[in-house]
């Protein structure tokens, strides 16, 4: 079992920038591939980035690439999501998830799971203005 809790999110205006946090306890090996996720009010919930805990590869939705950044400390079990250049249509419910692949992974791999993980967090609020 893994337990993962967000923070960071909050309110800024277009141009921005803010770094949400994913503090992960529980089994270790049951976080292989983790991941943020977001869900805007009326759409389905989307992958944003995901990174191989245990290859450190990393893939991007295209509408992030160039300003989001996915980052993991293994030595504090923290999930990074760096967010700048923020814009109104990145406004969503942003979700840390977590599942096991078996401790061998890459990003490529992480990703083709789509939004099958097993473990998620309760989410964190983004809200960008124009």
């Amino acid at each position: 079992q893994v337990l993962l809790v967000e923070s960071g999110g909050g309110s800024v205006q277009s141009g921005g920038s803010l770094r949400l946090s994913c503090v992960a306890s529980g089994y270790a090996y049951s976080s292989d591939c983790m991941g943020w996720f977001r869900q805007a009010p009326g759409k389905e919930r989307e992958k944003v980035a995901i990174i191989s805990t245990v290859g450190g590869g990393t893939v991007y939705a295209d509408s992030v690439k160039g300003r989001f950044t996915i980052s993991h400390d293994n030595a504090k079990n923290t999930l990074y999501l760096q967010m700048n250049s923020l814009k109104p249509e990145d406004t969503a419910m942003y979700y840390c998830a977590a599942t096991p692949a078996g401790g061998w992974a890459t990003g490529d791999y992480c990703y083709s799971l789509g939004t099958t993980y097993n473990y998620w967090g309760q989410g964190t609020q983004v809200t960008v203005s124009s």
